[in-house]
């Protein structure tokens, strides 16, 4: 059957990279969407889109039912369902066929064997693939220390756990299965051997319905945070030959141990002693996959498309690899804060173009960062013919991208791309536990004061302008006088102004002084070494210590984005006064993001006695649990959430005041992240 109208089960990202190979195919696009993503680039991208009443996953893309009828209202032939929420559902898979819609992904057989992690490495020990032997959590002892605790339906880090002292285990189980009840609908959870400083590699294979399948090399995606992939590359490097082979034929037996059909991934975890252990089957597209497609010069969903429509794969054997991959996730969060989620007006994107760069996204500059999906906003793949040239073009691309909004992991990127471990390959699951204290402290080679007395003089310029009735060049008030302001030059010596910012997310403040001498540029004031050579609004160069460096400078608001050759800023504009209304009372337990109150500790109410980094409200945001401490140990004095509230950020939680006489604010702790 040919597809002439595919449906996207799926949103953001992965559902505008679905339509981009739809659109040189030819095929009608539909999108389903939520409320909250109405105006979703995925939405604006479709040719045709069904909403789907509701903004919570669970109610939304998470209700097969409601998708399949989305697909007949719009005429739709096909269903992709894309990566996450029913990508790996054997029931939606079913009822999409079972309503006459063709199916771009797997047998449900195939989908089945491997929905659960323990079936599957029965299934995969019976196929002679490798894999660590499951440990019971009833019988574990110290020598089976440390252990990995996973969720058997799930993935993407929901309900894992590192286990590394054996009277912590039974509350981690407990906790795993809630966690993965609530994300799967499945609280199974197994354990098996936590391997230290293991690698995380990955074979694609392509499969069709007429015994071809292809092992697509390898993909290394070692760097991650809290078990979820941040820096992926292709092939994965530093195997030999002899290892290398062993994946390649042990992906193959997997795939064709299940009748696979269409794109999928066998994954592994490398010990340090180079022994590889089968993790699981994704039964789906990765969200990984553009490296591959660099490197082997292919289109994975067009070959998806292909096998799902019955036709074979172009040759028995895969083309030749070509150069090297990388691909980093830049996702709205704060590293520095225990990877906290941000939310917020994404108010600018671009990302350099060019020779070897490629950009996927869910967004453009204008868009919203919501609080109900996954925080990522793009991925940037670089692609050349070696890995060095690769990594090097990916992290300058990363630095000279204009970002402006919510805070996100830009920098720790391109730290992590040029740090001497990740340059060497020394690559393992453990390098953001090692070295994060360092990739996220204020950076060497960064300068937040020239940068702060760029955006002053921008601002100084253009109030003159204002001033003079020209803003940027261009007359405001033609024919009219211009009216006289404070700041403006003098006829006598003056006091130089000041502005103050303060830098995001650090905190830290800048004070710059300036004076507008007789010809009406400003310049700073007792900041030797320091010339100003042009200064626009939006542009400032200085001569600095004898280097000329340039700064674009764009204003939100309070808001001010600087943004360099070599690195970006965000400022916040500070008031000459701090207004006390801005302060907290002591012990105030604020959101730190809008999201849901999922629970609250047992029997928490006002007058209870807590203790200091006791747990007492759990928030989920942007598919994450996240968990508010007590300040300090003492009373609670108020409380002010409840199951199923939604909240903003900064909104009033609970109250705890430390001991019978409180007399000083306590400082509100970063939540401390738990999924």
């Amino acid at each position: 059957m040919t597809i002439a109208t595919l449906l996207v089960a799926n949103r953001g990202e992965i559902a505008c990279r679905i339509f981009r190979t739809c659109r040189d195919l030819g095929i009608t696009t539909v999108a389903v969407y939520s409320d909250a993503d109405a105006d979703a680039l995925h939405v604006r991208e479709a040719d045709l889109a069904v909403r789907l009443p509701g903004a919570a996953p669970a109610d939304t893309y998470l209700r097969g039912d409601l998708v399949v009828a989305a697909a007949r209202a719009a005429g739709a032939d096909a269903v992709h369902p894309g990566y996450g929420f029913l990508s790996e559902n054997a029931a939606f898979a079913a009822a999409v066929q079972d309503a006459g819609l063709v199916w771009v992904g797997p047998p449900v057989k195939a989908i089945e064997l491997m929905a659960s992690k323990t079936r599957a490495k029965e299934l995969m020990a019976g196929a002679g693939v490798p894999l660590l032997a499951p440990v019971d959590p009833a019988t574990a002892g110290e020598d089976d220390l440390p252990l990995l605790l996973k969720a058997a339906a799930g993935g993407g880090g929901r309900g894992m756990r590192i286990v590394r002292e054996l009277d912590a285990l039974p509350g981690e189980v407990l906790a795993a299965a809630a966690e993965a009840a609530s994300a799967f609908g499945d609280g199974e959870v197994f354990a098996e051997p936590y391997v230290e400083r293991g690698r995380h590699v990955e074979v694609q294979v392509m499969a069709d319905a007429h015994d071809t399948v292809w092992a697509l090399g390898t993909r290394d995606c070692s760097l991650q945070r809290r078990h979820q992939k941040v820096i992926e590359e292709a092939p994965a490097p530093g195997l030999d030959d002899a290892l290398r082979t062993r994946l390649h034929e042990a992906a193959v037996a997997a795939a064709r141990a299940v009748g696979y059909r269409g794109a999928g991934t066998v994954e592994f975890l490398v010990s340090a002693d180079g022994r590889p252990y089968f993790l699981e089957m994704n039964t789906r597209l990765q969200v990984e996959h553009p490296v591959t497609e660099a490197v082997f010069g292919l289109d994975l969903v067009a070959l998806q498309l292909r096998a799902a429509e019955g036709e074979p794969l172009p040759s028995p054997e895969p083309p030749q690899p070509s150069g090297h991959a990388v691909e980093a996730r830049l996702y709205a969060e704060d590293p520095a804060r225990d990877w906290q989620p941000q939310t917020g007006a994404l108010l600018t994107l671009e990302v350099p173009e060019g020779p070897g760069l490629r950009l996927d996204t869910g967004y453009t500059g204008g868009d919203t960062i919501g609080v109900h999906y996954d925080p990522m906003i793009a991925k940037v793949i670089a692609h050349a013919p070696t890995r060095t040239e690769a990594v090097r073009l990916l992290a300058r691309a990363l630095e000279r991208a204009r970002i402006h909004g919510p805070v996100t992991n830009r920098e720790l990127l391109v730290r992590s791309l040029r740090h001497p471990d990740f340059a060497a390959a020394r690559l393992d699951t453990g390098f953001y536990d090692r070295h994060l204290a360092d990739l996220t402290a204020p950076g060497a080679g960064r300068d937040p004061a020239t940068a702060a007395l760029a955006a002053t003089l921008a601002e100084a310029v253009g109030g003159a302008e204002a001033g003079r009735g020209v803003v940027a060049g261009r007359p405001t008030r033609p024919g009219g006088p211009a009216p006289a302001r404070f700041g403006a030059w003098r006829n006598v010596p003056s006091q130089p102004q000041r502005k103050r910012y303060r830098s995001e997310p650090d905190g830290t403040e800048h004070e710059v002084a300036y004076r507008t001498p007789r010809t009406g540029v400003p310049e700073p004031y007792e900041t030797p070494g320091t010339r100003v050579l042009t200064a626009t609004p939006d542009h400032v160069t200085l001569e600095v210590g004898g280097v000329t460096r340039r700064f674009a400078i764009t204003v939100h608001a309070d808001r001010v984005h600087v943004d360099a050759t070599d690195a970006s800023y965000t400022f916040t504009a500070l008031p000459r006064f701090t207004d006390p209304a801005t302060h907290a009372a002591p012990g105030s337990l604020l959101a730190p993001m809008p999201g849901t109150v999922v629970r609250l500790a047992e029997d928490l109410a006002a007058g209870v006695t807590v203790e200091a980094g006791q747990p007492l409200i759990w928030l989920e945001a942007m598919k994450m649990e996240h968990r508010i401490l007590a300040p300090a140990s003492g009373t609670l004095t108020a409380l002010h959430a409840a199951p199923g509230h939604q909240v903003e950020v900064g909104a009033l939680l609970a109250v705890v005041q430390e001991g019978p006489a409180a007399t000083t604010p306590v400082p509100v702790p970063v939540p401390e992240e738990t999924a």
